[in-house]
């Protein structure tokens, strides 16, 4: 029975982004995890370590060596090993001497019925303490987004590399990167902490702790929750614990302290967004409301020190003497702002470029302004919402240029919902002006009103189609413009309004206002990518959306009802027979040509009974189709199903006589093309019922 070990290794370095950690800690999992199966080396559990200053992990119940493993190795087949009379051959005897071994290790097996040398090769297993060195290369390995060098040295790293530990319960492993060997010394909290020298990999935790490091960010961020908690009690008010911020809260600090400070009850006549922004965005701190209805903001904030609690009284005015110079600058903005009409910053904008090849923000409003109203005309709204969709598309950007936005980008729209209601515009366009931009990212909420949505639809697909016109089609990761998001809010909202609008026809218009579209086709696959993509969220097969998706997207609702009946249907086993007609047709249109059926050339029932339900219920069929009803529209192609049954059972398609034949198939062919109209059936893999 093996002997199990400890394993510790740590990368001790300059403080990293707080961005860059989480991620680190989970390749260094993962990698590691991968490596020692790679090398056959077992162990029982491991655990990851992360602070601004250090990335660890430590590996429990480690094997004292790798597994031995026997292989059979196959050499040349037994008529190319042996030569007539029997000897080994060169081939034979260079496959043996390849693989460490002579001919008389060779044994022979078949292997469909050709026998084949064979020799076995034993790799011994090596001691595990021979083999943890290598670790370093799952070091060298880790990716981050920024990577730097320094000194004189080529590697690059996140950040400069001062320390490395790796042990093996008491004993140190050779290893070295950078010109930094491995040892046993690790160090606490920069200015609260020391020099620590393990003994033993298991007293990592507890004598980081003594030092003032809390090396589990799990524990980190519990400590940071309960002390707020304990804080909210005892000072009855509510702090919002954001999950972002606090994932980056507790990748700042190594020993985490809450406090609590505040500033001037005069800011609060600045609009909440912006002083929460401050808080948030720029310094990391928690705003804190009255009570969970987050109703009424107060001032006062909460952030976390990297430290104990001593001198805290100096660390609060510190951070209150900061952000009261954030709220002074914001306050003036606001202030400044609001001297200037609407029309001043419309004006503004014909000189902020858009993109340079589709002109200003201002040309920008232009186009999205006439195709909202030629979208809003389509929906027939009412005048009150189509003077609202004009006035709320033609202004949406004027706020991009204020002195507010341009300090606070993340609040473009807030902003100018709130400037719009000083300058005394309606509620609807005030709010559109903000929620125009929604959805924000996948999953976030969608405009609240049929103005909003308008507005964000033109706007949105004015920005999608125009950029993949002049060529900016997003590839890989790379997506500077946000293009899948809004393509993707775009149809969100077509069918979650469902709107009876084929989306086609809004393409159409959109490149209507632009001199020259180029790239249609990638227009209209980078959108299908887009819907195949929601449908696919919400459950449905790909076999299923290929067959919705396989000419056009429609009315996206409609599309997507129509998917939602198939997925259902391949399930149910009372629709094998339907199925299975649908198929026989389709399958024999591949053999149809285009012309018109002839009723005189029928000479059976049951060609005739197929026809005369074929005419019926095409005009239902194409009933259904312009009420957007799936359910009805397949219904009543389902009816088709018996009298297809009859028509082949009783018909020969390919009938010998030319006319007869032709005018079956041409039948065939129209069948073929109602069923394709709902969608094309035959790529999908139907499920078998017994």
């Amino acid at each position: 029975m093996q002997t199990k070990h400890t394993v510790l290794f740590e990368i001790g370095m300059e403080e990293l982004p707080a961005r860059f950690i989480d991620d680190a800690q989970r390749q260094l999992l993962e990698k590691t995890t991968d490596w020692l199966k790679e090398e056959r080396i077992g162990f029982e559990q491991m655990k990851a370590f992360s602070t601004p200053r250090r990335l660890a992990i430590i590996i429990k119940g480690i094997a004292n060596k790798q597994e031995t493993i026997v292989e059979k190795v196959r050499g040349p087949k037994l008529d190319i090993a042996k030569d007539k009379d029997g000897n080994w051959t060169k081939a034979a005897i260079g496959f043996t001497k390849g693989q460490g071994k002579s001919v008389d290790d060779i044994f022979v097996e078949e292997i469909k019925g050709i026998p084949y040398t064979f020799v076995e090769k034993r790799m011994e297993g090596k001691n595990t303490i021979d083999v943890l060195p290598d670790f370093n290369k799952i070091i060298k390995s880790l990716y981050f987004p920024q990577t730097m060098r320094w000194g004189s040295l080529s590697f690059r790293f996140a950040r400069p590399i001062r320390w490395l530990v790796a042990m093996m319960d008491d004993q140190v492993i050779p290893m070295e990167i950078a010109n930094v060997k491995a040892g046993n010394v690790t160090y606490g909290h920069r200015f609260l902490g020391g020099k620590i020298t393990l003994s033993h990999p298991d007293e990592y935790e507890s004598k980081l702790e003594e030092n003032y490091v809390i090396a589990d960010p799990v524990k980190r961020e519990q400590r940071i929750v309960e002390q707020i908690r304990r804080l909210e009690k005892e000072k009855a008010f509510f702090v919002e614990l954001k999950e972002d911020l606090l994932n980056e809260v507790r990748n700042l600090v190594e020993y985490p302290t809450v406090f609590y400070g505040s500033f001037d009850e005069e800011f609060l006549s600045v609009p909440d967004e912006v002083l929460i922004t401050s808080m948030r965005e720029h310094q990391r701190y928690f705003p804190v409301f009255e009570d969970e209805s987050k109703e009424k903001l107060l001032p006062n904030f909460v952030s976390v020190r990297n430290g104990d609690d001593r001198a805290m009284e100096n660390v609060i005015h510190g951070n209150e003497k900061v952000l009261r110079a954030r709220l002074a600058d914001a306050r003036f903005f606001y202030d400044e702002d609001r001297k200037y009409s609407i029309e001043f910053y419309m004006e503004k904008l014909k000189s902020v470029i858009f993109q340079e090849e589709l002109g200003t923000v201002y040309d920008k409003t232009v186009r999205v302004a006439k195709l909202a109203k030629e979208i809003a005309a389509l929906l027939d709204v009412s005048k009150e919402d189509m003077e609202a969709i004009e006035r709320a598309a033609s202004i949406s950007k004027f706020d991009l240029v204020t002195n507010m936005v341009n300090e606070f980008p993340e609040l473009q729209g807030v902003i100018g919902e709130k400037y719009a209601f000083y300058y005394n515009e309606s509620e609807t366009v005030a709010r559109t002006i903000r929620e125009h931009y929604k959805p924000l990212y996948t999953n976030d909420t969608l405009p609240s009103s049929l103005v909003a949505s308008v507005v964000s639809v033109a706007d949105k697909l004015d920005t999608v189609v125009g950029s993949i016109s002049i060529g900016l089609i997003p590839t890989g990761s790379q997506d500077p413009y946000g293009l899948r998001r809004q393509a993707i809010g775009v149809l969100r909202i077509l069918l979650e309004e469902r709107w009876p609008v084929a989306f086609e026809t809004l393409i159409e218009m959109t490149k209507e206002n632009f001199k020259k579209v180029e790239h249609e086709a990638e227009i209209m696959k980078f959108f299908k990518d887009r819907a195949a993509f929601i449908f696919h969220e919400n459950g449905i097969e790909r076999d299923v959306i290929e067959a919705v998706l396989h000419d056009e997207i429609g009315v996206v609702s409609f599309a997507f009802d129509k998917a939602l009946l198939l997925s259902e249907k391949r399930n149910d086993p009372t629709f094998k027979s339907a199925q299975e007609a649908f198929v026989r047709i389709l399958n024999m249109a591949n053999k149809a040509d285009e012309q018109n059926v002839e009723e005189n050339r029928f000479q059976t029932p049951s060609e005739k009974t197929l026809y005369a339900k074929f005419v019926e219920v095409q005009k239902d069929v194409e009933t259904s189709k312009a009420n957007l009803d799936a359910h009805g529209m397949f219904g009543k192609l389902e009816t088709l199903a018996a009298p297809i049954h009859e028509f082949f059972d009783h018909n020969m398609v390919m009938d010998p006589d030319e006319a007869i034949r032709k005018n079956r198939l041409a039948l065939v062919n129209q069948i073929a093309a109602l069923i394709n109209g709902f969608a094309n059936l035959a790529v999908i893999e139907w499920k078998q019922h017994q």
